[in-house]
């Protein structure tokens, strides 16, 4: 179990003022919001920090190694397995070399092989061509809804294949249902698709979810979907507006639930009055 550190004020890079979260809003925030407002206000703005998690430090690791891979095809060229390997490695000795303390319970080497391994039976079952050229990798992007009465969307879509098609990587512990995740990453996968319109001027040709799962024999699952629905982007706006609404109340109510059970913050939401 992780434990608290209460960070001085000078050292709270990591937080926010509730003015600063009006003006931009992104799909994580969006998301955690969603999920629980007193959950959001403990990461986004209370002092409490949380160090990474194991599961954390293996989907970062894992995440800049395809970032590498996308860049280098971009850039026309063809990684090797040991080069990934070596990106894999200096991106997990950058995550430990990051000054938190990380409880792994005497499993780190055992999560970083389960990492690699995932890697491995992405680049060997990956829908995506190795020639198959991005249009976009690890674009960062804001989308002004001002004329809404919105704040400003920002993100980072970590894939951009032809012809428009937006990929998010994840990692996860079991295989996800397709309805259900199309359902629980609405609010991300519609937020990319306002993000890339916004960008480029042209409606996504889809969205896909590549999902690396961390069973005893790694699986790769895409789910796809088609281009986000006009009823989907208002519903988006209608969310984002809903969030604005509850900051400015400063409503940090909490939302219990099985889902309780896995948050971070368990234990100070327990003593919160």
């Amino acid at each position: 179990m992780t434990t608290a550190v209460i960070i001085p004020p000078e050292q709270k890079n990591r937080k926010r003022t509730i003015e600063e979260l009006l003006q931009s809003v992104s799909a994580s925030r969006l998301s955690t919001w969603q999920q629980c407002r007193l959950k959001f206000w403990f990461r986004y703005i209370s002092p409490i920090h949380k160090p990474k998690t194991p599961a954390l430090i293996v989907g970062s690791s894992v995440h800049e190694t395809l970032k590498f891979w996308n860049m280098a095809r971009w850039r026309n060229e063809s990684p090797t397995l040991k080069q990934l390997h070596d990106v894999f490695s200096t991106a997990w000795g950058g995550e430990q070399q990051s000054g938190e303390s990380v409880n792994w319970d005497g499993e780190e080497q055992d999560q970083k092989a389960t990492g690699w391994r995932l890697l491995e039976t992405y680049f060997r079952e990956s829908p995506i061509k190795a020639d198959e050229k991005p249009e976009g990798v690890e674009v960062s992007v804001e989308a002004h809804l001002g004329c809404h009465g919105l704040p400003t969307l920002v993100g980072i879509i970590d894939l951009v294949r032809p012809p428009g098609r937006i990929v998010d990587f994840k990692t996860s512990g079991k295989c996800p249902d397709p309805e259900k995740a199309a359902h629980l990453h609405d609010t991300q996968t519609t937020g990319y698709a306002v993000l890339y319109r916004e960008a480029t001027g042209k409606k996504e040709s889809g969205i896909e979810l590549h999902h690396l799962v961390k069973t005893k024999q790694p699986k790769l699952v895409v789910t796809a979907f088609d281009a986000a629905s006009d009823i989907q982007i208002t519903r988006l706006f209608r969310v984002i507006e809903s969030y604005v609404h509850s900051l400015e109340r400063q409503d940090w109510i909490p939302a219990p639930g099985m889902q309780c059970a896995a948050c971070e913050f368990f234990n100070e939401c327990r003593l919160h009055c």
